[in-house]
């Protein structure tokens, strides 16, 4: 069964957006995946399809409704994963976007206005997941990045499946740096190893490169990893 993906928004507009290009939109076109948009305003039971309301002990903005959340996750929900997109959550990471993508799909819960009524989250089984240390107007972004991250390792999505083996994060580090023609650009060239057809080589000069990059743009991945990915890949040598 294709990998399913529903998002609970108050923008349904918003969708399917980027998610209906390229790789992604290719794929959704082929039957690869599918995507259902819900209003979470349909299942306000007021009516003036109240949504939200105001904090709880006082304070600015607004605050989603537990129960508005909840009877709108109980009409989708079926054993897939349950998210939900807030800067509260746990960072969204490559290994638990493979995980997700090898299962049946996830049922995306949007956040708007200040957040959820906590509730909901006492209630109802869900993950919190953020995209970054940083705050939008909404989860839709969120929920399309994480989409987006998924549907390209579905099965036939990208076109060689080493093609996501040796990116960034997958094996702990940063990917390492790519380059093509032109040879020389502004008395630039491409380093002589990458055009010396030494297989081994060119995977130990690969392996150096990503290990140095995130060491000076990414130390807490070498922090994380424990250094477990120092070891150049299998059949390299390095140069010392």
């Amino acid at each position: 069964m294709p990998f399913r993906a529903t998002v609970l928004t108050l923008y349904p507009d918003m969708f399917p957006g980027p998610l209906g290009t390229s790789l992604a939109g290719r794929a959704l076109a082929e039957g690869g995946w599918s995507l259902d948009i819900r209003n979470i305003r349909d299942f306000a039971a007021d009516k003036h399809r109240s949504v939200d309301d105001t904090p709880a002990g006082g304070g600015a903005g607004m605050v989603l409704r537990c129960d508005v959340l909840a009877a709108a996750l109980d009409s989708v929900a079926d054993g897939r994963s349950l998210l939900a997109m807030t800067p509260r959550g746990a960072p969204l990471t490559q290994a638990r976007v493979r995980e997700m993508a090898a299962g049946e799909g996830a049922i995306i819960l949007c956040g708007r206005f200040e957040g959820f009524d906590e509730r909901i989250f006492e209630a109802r089984p869900l993950e919190p997941v953020s995209v970054g240390d940083y705050v939008l107007s909404g989860g839709e972004l969120g929920a399309m990045v994480l989409l987006d991250a998924c549907v390209r390792l579905l099965p036939g999505v990208m076109g060689a499946a080493s093609s996501g083996e040796e990116e960034s994060f997958e094996q702990g580090l940063l990917e390492y740096p790519h380059y093509t023609r032109p040879f020389e650009w502004e008395g630039r060239t491409i380093p002589e190893v990458l055009r010396s057809g030494d297989h081994a080589k060119i995977a130990a000069w690969r392996h150096e490169r990503a290990l140095d990059d995130t060491r000076l743009r990414r130390p807490d991945l070498i922090e994380r990893h424990g250094g477990a990915s120092q070891a150049p890949p299998s059949g390299a040598r390095r140069e010392d």
